[in-house]
């Protein structure tokens, strides 16, 4: 086997290397706020997180640490940004791939510990950098939610206006203009013909998300 070399004579093994890792940020929407999905660790509360396993990919990473560290399964999330300060972690050199992802809080376990966001950031404080890359899912979140309908199907298949409304005003962190929000979801979303009784015992028109056409 021919074992590669720089111009030094150092192989690949040669180098410093740092530990890699993966930390999830999971965010949902309970009692009209926006809330982080947290475990307790030697650290104190963390993202749910694990170090990278010799030739696994960095998503099979984060999601082996959501259902180890935090019981949950087939969740979808997606790379937030790479998190490189040499001091970030008092065990040593530790690179870590953050990823955020949205969940309905009723996909969570009944265990998990889901924490208050307050202005971008845990309500509780988190150990390493885990505060930044909260912050970092928050804004993704939001960025998602400012053109599309519930992007991450936190209300399930069907909704009134009013239950999409709160969604996102629980996600933006104000109360959302009723009309001017009625008319730029009604590009991402159909009535269904059905009717709910909403608030004060009124009926309400039930909707849902419009599906991308597989030819577009």
């Amino acid at each position: 086997m021919v074992v590669w070399t720089d111009a030094q004579g150092r192989a690949l093994t040669d180098h410093p290397r740092p530990s890699v890792a993966v930390d999830v940020a999971v965010l949902t929407v309970l009692d009209g706020g926006l809330r982080l999905l947290v475990v307790d660790g030697p650290f104190g509360r963390a993202l749910p997180g694990t170090f990278l396993h010799p030739g696994e990919r960095l998503a099979d990473a984060a999601a082996r640490a959501l259902r180890d560290k935090a019981g949950v399964g087939d969740l979808a999330f997606h790379q937030l940004g790479l998190y490189d300060d040499p001091a970030r972690d008092d065990r040593g050199w530790v690179l870590s791939m953050a990823h955020g992802s949205a969940s309905p809080s009723h996909s969570l376990p009944p265990t998990a510990e889901l924490v208050e966001i307050v202005d971008d950031r845990s309500a509780l404080p988190l150990a390493f950098d885990h505060d930044d890359m909260v912050t970092a899912a928050v804004h993704d979140l939001r960025a998602r939610y400012a053109d599309d309908a519930d992007p991450d199907a936190l209300l399930g298949d069907r909704f009134t206006l009013l239950e999409l409304r709160r969604v996102h005003e629980a996600i933006v962190g104000r109360p959302l203009p009723k009309d001017t929000f009625r008319r730029r979801m009604l590009t991402h979303i159909e009535g269904t013909g059905e009717l709910v009784t909403a608030d004060a015992g009124r009926p309400a028109e039930l909707f849902r998300r419009i599906r991308a056409h597989p030819d577009a």
